[in-house]
């Protein structure tokens, strides 16, 4: 399994000198590339925010919507407030120079989503089994349908006491899928539709939509496959950084409290490799398009 991780020796985010074509592979192959050197800086009068009491605790995390300037789940004076938004901000330009950098190809097609800071220790949370992410799961949300449009995720570890965020790794998604497809039947007709009307979704349910929920449910409900099914524990230490396609590679936040994370969406035909991608594998699978 740890050929699930491919190391990469880069100390800056703009990526000068890698492999774009064999990093991209791997990368849509889901695989975790792993940048142990490279840190996100912050300042001195920053160290200040590494404290889960600027949370407004109505949110497990600190969010800062790009498209109206604004930042959520926080709370402060509006001098700290503006510093701290400042700082998630600057995560954000880092992350997107990282990988527009790394992946040139992608530059036209990303669609750049929200940017958090968490504050908060993963452990001791207290959640439904759905919500729980420290069981393994890939990513799928219930009220935003996405059509198979790819969910890339930027993670940082800023710990001050150089605590490694826990992570578990699983399997490739093609062995998932075969693992539950055939228990996951077909939604039932006009479903999409009621729940897009009852304003239940924030638009039409496709059938891909309605598989990676049941993947995400079926995954997070099995302790034989949380216990035994194969996989990779390692601990990300402060001052690295990770990626992955969440909706993609299975993993669990086991431990760890102050690390970043940049969401950006990628089509499908935005991939080098969009037959590796979870909507195509699984239409192979079922043998019919599941996007309209």
């Amino acid at each position: 399994m740890q050929e699930r991780l491919i190391s990469v020796e880069l100390d800056d985010w703009q990526a000068n000198g890698v492999d774009s074509a064999a990093l991209a592979a791997a990368l849509e192959d889901g695989k975790v590339l792993y940048f142990p050197k490279l840190a996100f800086a912050m300042s001195e009068a920053e160290q200040r925010f590494l404290s889960p009491a600027w949370s407004d605790g109505k949110a497990k995390n600190i969010g800062y919507d790009g498209a109206i300037d604004k930042l959520k789940g926080a709370q402060g004076d509006a001098a700290d407030l503006a510093a701290l938004k400042a700082m998630v901000k600057r995560y954000r330009e880092s992350s997107i120079n990282l990988i527009t950098s790394l992946f040139p190809h992608y530059r036209q097609h990303l669609r750049i989503a929200q940017t958090s800071f968490r504050p908060s220790r993963v452990e001791g949370r207290v959640s439904s089994w759905r919500k729980d992410d420290s069981r393994l799961h890939v990513d799928a949300f219930p009220s935003r349908p996405n059509h198979g449009e790819r969910i890339l995720r930027v993670f940082n570890n800023v710990n001050p006491q150089g605590e490694p965020r826990q992570w578990r790794v699983g399997q490739r998604f093609d062995d998932v899928a075969a693992r539950y497809l055939g228990q996951i039947g077909r939604p039932l007709p006009g479903s999409a539709a009621l729940m897009n009307a009852l304003h239940i979704t924030k638009s039409r349910r496709s059938e891909y939509d309605h598989i990676m929920l049941q993947l995400h449910d079926r995954m997070k409900a099995d302790p034989d496959y949380q216990a035994n099914s194969p996989q990779l524990a390692f601990g990300f230490p402060p001052g690295s950084t990770w990626v992955c396609f969440s909706d993609q590679t299975p993993h669990a936040a086991m431990g760890g409290q102050f690390m970043f994370e940049q969401t950006l969406h990628l089509p499908v035909n935005g991939l080098h490799h969009p037959e590796c991608s979870p909507l195509r594998v699984l239409e192979r699978m079922r043998g019919y398009r599941l996007v309209a």
